[in-house]
């Protein structure tokens, strides 16, 4: 089949156009035929060398994938060669457990995060995965919007309703709004009854902001300290809980942004950059400092479920060849694209 692999970390360059194994459906596997797969930042920092800890090179990358099952292995039971489905952000998990039963994935010993650990993800014709990793996509959804459920709107429904336990009334403050992650995340924070604030430094992605649900937007040159802005949107409060799809660039600011009492819940680091920190600064205001790293199978299928009755409808901005990923990443990377860049193999 037809893969991008990268085999060692760097620019767009490093990701090459090559022939590799058809996978096969192992012991409680199922083959997918790719339809859509999704760019994710994480991507990057996979690619570039900025995320290490559980990579493996040569990989192929890509964990938000949509597609046809077109074989399923000894002792898969629920699905079938036709199903259309949406892959969870891993491959491989034990699922059985305690942080498997408990909607955390991410700390199962076995996790394998598809794109991540060897020849096992979405930038390809086929991937195979195991059948406890998937759902069942709702014939409304289509496969571009499905292949995001699990990673922009699984995630950033993780960050707000379940780690950043959003109330009714409460203000939000969503950072790096316009990106793939963002736009979701206001239409999540709308639905929880939250008054949205989004930070963006581009001005194109302005009326998509709005069009998402934002009640008021913080657009600000890059380097710029924009807590200011945000303390006079809430009478000099600060907001309750900062949505940080950034990281290190925006810290300082968000910092300041953050109301007495209030929720920090970082989702995004897009460098590998440090910061002067000192822990008073959040004890003595009572303000919490949260992480969310991925979604679980639960937040793919309940994803799934909003899409299907139209609570959130993913924003895709580019739909582009495998021949055109390095060209995907560089809009992701420069910030240019406003919401997802999806990447379609029969293109």
């Amino acid at each position: 089949m037809k893969a991008i692999v990268v085999r060692e970390p760097g620019g767009v360059e490093v990701m090459k156009v090559e022939q590799v194994p058809d996978p096969v459906a192992r012991e409680r596997e199922v083959v997918i035929q790719i339809e859509s797969c999704g760019i994710c930042f994480h991507d990057i920092a996979v690619r570039n060398g900025t995320l290490r800890r559980g990579v493996k090179m040569p990989c192929i990358p890509g964990h938000e994938i949509s597609g046809t099952v077109v074989e399923v292995g000894k002792g898969v039971t629920n699905y079938q060669s036709g199903d259309r489905v949406a892959t969870s952000q891993r491959y491989h998990i034990c699922g059985e457990c305690r942080h498997c039963r408990s909607e955390h994935e991410a700390l199962c010993a076995e996790n394998k995060f598809l794109g991540d650990w060897g020849m096992v993800g979405g930038y390809a014709e086929y991937v195979a995965v195991a059948s406890n990793t998937i759902a069942r996509i709702p014939e409304s959804v289509s496969f571009d919007w499905a292949a995001v459920a699990a990673c922009p709107v699984g995630t950033a429904l993780n960050g707000i309703r379940d780690v950043g336990c959003v109330r009714l009334g409460e203000s939000v403050l969503i950072t790096g709004a316009g990106g793939g992650l963002g736009l979701q995340a206001i239409q999540i924070a709308r639905m929880a009854g939250a008054f949205v604030i989004a930070q963006t430094t581009s001005p194109h992605k302005v009326p998509l902001l709005q069009a998402a649900g934002a009640h008021e937007i913080v657009l600000h040159e890059r380097g710029q300290d924009f807590s200011g802005e945000v303390k006079r949107l809430t009478s000099g409060k600060g907001v309750d809980v900062v949505v940080d799809n950034v990281g290190s660039p925006l810290f300082e600011s968000m910092r300041k942004s953050l109301s007495d009492g209030g929720r920090w819940v970082m989702i995004g680091q897009v460098t590998g950059e440090f910061v002067p920190f000192n822990p008073a600064q959040l004890f003595l205001r009572n303000q919490s400092m949260l992480s969310v790293t991925s979604s679980s199978r639960n937040h793919l299928d309940d994803a799934l479920v909003l899409m299907d009755h139209g609570f959130v409808k993913p924003v895709i901005s580019e739909v582009l060849s495998l021949d055109d990923a390095a060209l995907g990443h560089s809009l992701v990377e420069s910030g240019r694209a406003a919401g997802r860049v999806v990447l379609q193999p029969k293109r």
